[in-house]
């Protein structure tokens, strides 16, 4: 039996070589349309443009927020668990119902938790003032600062580092000691252009020595984050709340540890306030994924009504990009009956016809992409915005798609032409 592959491999390099050379003329008389017919062409694409644009503008926004909350809002810490009241970004209902419930977490818990809880990397309790306070120093006043009163460990596991001085030690903690950390807001108005450490401010009527002064940090949505003041939380109970409510911060050694501490401090808790076994925890376990999923639950509601004006925007691009190409396959019907007579293939005109559909529609992409990275570099400025690699991706191959799909009618009508027919259409 003789063998066929060579002859078969031949073809199968010819057939390859041919629908390349389609597909490259193709393209280029895509390309070729597209300028001729400038007004034309940007309606056309008038639809796809907005769509790809509103879609990408949309994404970004929602990933510069994601990511701003990640790093700004729900950061609390490597490996870092919070025990406090309530659990946050939980329902309305849920809350009602947990503020019936739930019990403060007090000093005593802490400090059973600090002896009780097994292999633990960090423990920190720390208590904010309800309302801001006023910081006084020689006459200046700087008002709506956060005070709070923390333990040595805080500064080990949140978001301030120390940028000169230090901070509380084991010893200022047990002596109750009248020392403050304070933020690189009161530094620059205090203290402008002398060394701030070792000096007196007065915080609610009380002095207290600075030891240390925080890195900057920045802003959060619009607020300053570096306007605070921070105490031992033993100097907090001694001057301003004997019994304060705190929030309870544990670190674990690695994420894998995390669930496992997790479980292990909410058994002691449970047990300690003698919570039975059929009913609901009567305190809170926050996490930073625990605010990133109630996150992630809002963005994906704004992100769902985004898909549905996208897709508006499409279908709307899409069936103008079909009647232009219907209308491209009424005008070049002769054109059509001359590749027919000359040997062209069905599929040769209906791979032509939707190859230019698609350039048409990614080329409306390519121009909402270009649109869209404006917009959120310019929002960038006043607000947050950073383009991810998989929006362009995703905008790219959504209009192309758009422009193969709805380029399939036209495209089959014009592979459809008797060729005789076409030639005797007046050109």
């Amino acid at each position: 039996m003789a063998d066929f592959s060579p002859t078969r491999s031949r073809r199968k390099r010819r057939g390859l070589y041919s629908a390349w050379v389609t597909s490259r003329e193709a393209f280029w008389l895509a390309l070729e349309a597209l300028r001729s017919h400038k007004l034309r062409s940007l309606l056309t694409l008038l639809g796809v443009v907005i769509a790809t644009t509103t879609l990408i503008s949309v994404m970004s926004v929602v990933n510069g927020m994601n990511l701003y909350f990640q790093e700004r809002i729900a950061n609390l810490g490597a490996n870092v668990f919070i025990i406090h009241q309530f659990q946050w970004a939980q329902g309305y209902e849920s809350f009602l119902k947990a503020r019936r419930r739930n019990k403060p977490v007090r000093m005593e818990e802490y400090e059973f938790l600090k002896e009780n809880l097994p292999n633990y990397k960090n423990i920190c309790a720390d208590s904010r003032m309800d309302g801001e306070s006023d910081v006084r120093y020689q006459g200046h006043t700087m008002y709506d600062v956060r005070l709070e009163g923390t333990t040595p460990s805080f500064i080990d596991m949140r978001e301030e580092r120390v940028g000169i001085g230090r901070y509380f030690t084991d010893s200022d903690y047990q002596h109750s000691a009248m020392v403050c950390f304070i933020g690189q807001d009161l530094a620059d108005e205090f203290f402008p252009n002398v060394d701030p450490l070792g000096k007196e401010i007065n915080v609610r009527g009380t002095a207290f020595r600075v030891v240390g002064v925080a890195e900057k940090i920045g802003t959060t949505f619009g607020q300053s984050a570096d306007k605070f003041v921070e105490i031992p939380l033993t100097t907090y109970q001694k001057v301003f709340i004997a019994r304060p409510q705190i929030a309870l911060s544990v670190q674990a050694w690695n994420p894998q540890q995390m669930m496992v501490l997790e479980d292990e401090a909410r058994a002691l808790l449970r047990a300690r306030r003698h919570v039975p076994y059929n009913e609901d925890d009567d305190f809170g376990i926050n996490a930073s994924d625990t605010l990133m999923s109630a996150w992630d639950r809002l963005t994906g509601s704004v992100f769902a009504v985004t898909i549905a004006i996208v897709a508006v925007f499409m279908v709307v691009g899409g069936i103008v990009i079909m009647n232009i190409m219907l209308a491209s396959v009424t005008e070049r019907t002769h054109e059509i009956g001359i590749r027919k007579s000359l040997g062209a293939r069905r599929r040769d005109i209906l791979m032509q016809f939707l190859i230019e559909s698609a350039v048409t529609a990614a080329t409306g992409g390519l121009l909402g992409v270009f649109f869209a990275a404006i917009i959120s570099r310019i929002v960038d400025i006043f607000f947050t915005s950073s383009v991810p690699a998989h929006a362009v991706i995703i905008g790219l191959a959504l209009s192309t798609t758009v422009g193969l799909f709805f380029g399939i009618y036209p495209a089959s009508k014009a592979a459809r032409l008797d060729p005789i027919e076409a030639l005797r259409t007046e050109t």
